[in-house]
């Protein structure tokens, strides 16, 4: 579950980390009146994704009529994909310097891992490239969690002894989000120091395990779905669908993880770009294709699907039939190209034809078709 930023503060605060007074706004009626009551405001976007400013997604105002005129133009805006459904007006900080404090899932090494860096304010992707040394790393003991010595070491390793104390008390708050929330990254760009000293949280990510949604149905009833994560991906979980949206616009589905991840490749090097990746499991029923193809057509940006099936113990002219009712009870106009392999794979690519759907003898061939189909 991604939260958007001003949940994610409310999330933080809860943990004790001090964060600005916002409200959130629908409406530039409701961002004058949060102006009204805060003061002078930062009015931002919410999205969940980064790069908002570039975007035009962030604006100040100094007054309710420029709070209302900056609502104007964000709410409604397309940023990344995602259009934006609300604001949230903060008091603006008084800004000495900015930190950035994060943890995330360190795949490679099988481990959680904090990060602190005095280049704060910037993407940490980019620090990481420009300067890899101006970033400090602790991995902690996931059984125990960071222990005060190895904080004050990651503080004066990140070149910010001086605030060796504030901060390592902080980071301690921040990592609670692990066990108690099952906080998968978490993440403060930047992490203000005023000009009186002290830390306050001026932006916050917070991304939870979906494994572990159950535990948490607090959030889910407290934010409401719609304002949680991506459009699509939200579609995909009501249907039980491992789905993950990208900014191609090709569909792809699969039945399997490995095939898809495959096809993704494939279609790159055939020069498009996936719009998905979408794994149906190891069968390919008619119900289960139609439910992918329904996600999948909710995506303007999708010119054309792909689909990479492997007929095992599910016979290749039962997937064959499948397709053909799920694109005839989708009325499905865009151009569709199968690869059919397995057991009775000359049946079902015979099926396919006689109802006029694109087959590819391998899937090389049926990637490359389906970009030449959709430029």
């Amino acid at each position: 579950m991604k939260l958007l930023e001003y949940q994610a503060k409310e999330v933080l605060a809860s943990l004790g980390i001090p964060v600005p007074p916002g409200k959130a706004a629908r409406t530039p009626d409701e961002a004058a009146q949060a102006c009204q009551e805060l003061g002078p405001v930062a009015v931002k976007a919410q999205v969940p994704v980064g790069g908002r400013g570039k975007a035009g997604g962030i604006k100040l105002a100094q007054n309710p009529q420029e709070a209302r005129a900056a609502a104007e133009q964000i709410i409604g805006m397309d940023i990344k994909g995602f259009k934006v459904p609300l604001v949230y007006c903060e008091s603006a900080l008084d800004i000495e310097r900015e930190i950035y404090l994060g943890f995330t899932v360190d795949r490679d090494a099988r481990a959680n891992i904090l990060m602190l860096s005095a280049k704060g304010g910037m993407e940490i992707e980019q620090v990481a490239d420009d300067s890899p040394e101006a970033i400090a790393r602790l991995y902690p003991n996931p059984w125990r969690g960071p222990l005060d010595f190895e904080l004050n070491q990651l503080v004066f390793d990140a070149g910010l002894g001086e605030l060796a104390r504030p901060l390592a008390g902080l980071i301690k708050k921040l990592y609670r989000a692990i066990p108690e929330l099952d906080a998968i990254t978490a993440e403060i760009n930047p992490l203000v120091v005023t000009k009186s000293g002290e830390l306050v949280a001026g932006d916050a990510k917070l991304e939870t395990d979906q494994n572990a949604d159950y535990r948490h149905k607090d959030l889910e009833e407290r934010y409401g779905e719609d304002l949680e994560g991506d459009i699509y991906e939200r579609a995909a979980k009501k249907l039980n669908l491992t789905y993950v949206s990208l900014e191609g616009e090709i569909g792809i589905i699969g039945n399997g993880a490995g095939l898809c991840m495959g096809t993704l490749d494939l279609v790159q090097r055939a020069g498009g770009r996936a719009a998905n990746f979408c794994d149906i499991g190891g069968g390919a029923r008619a119900e289960v294709v139609q439910n992918a193809l329904s996600v999948i057509l909710m995506n303007p940006k999708v010119k054309g699907v792909l689909i990479n099936v492997f007929g095992g113990i599910t016979r290749g002219d039962e997937v064959a039939r499948g397709l053909v009712t799920a694109r005839d009870n989708l009325a499905m106009k865009l151009p569709l190209v199968v690869r059919l392999s397995g057991t009775n794979q000359e049946e079902g690519r015979e099926i396919l034809k006689q109802n006029g759907i694109e087959p590819g003898a391998n899937a090389w061939e049926a990637a490359q078709k389906i970009v030449a189909m959709t430029r």
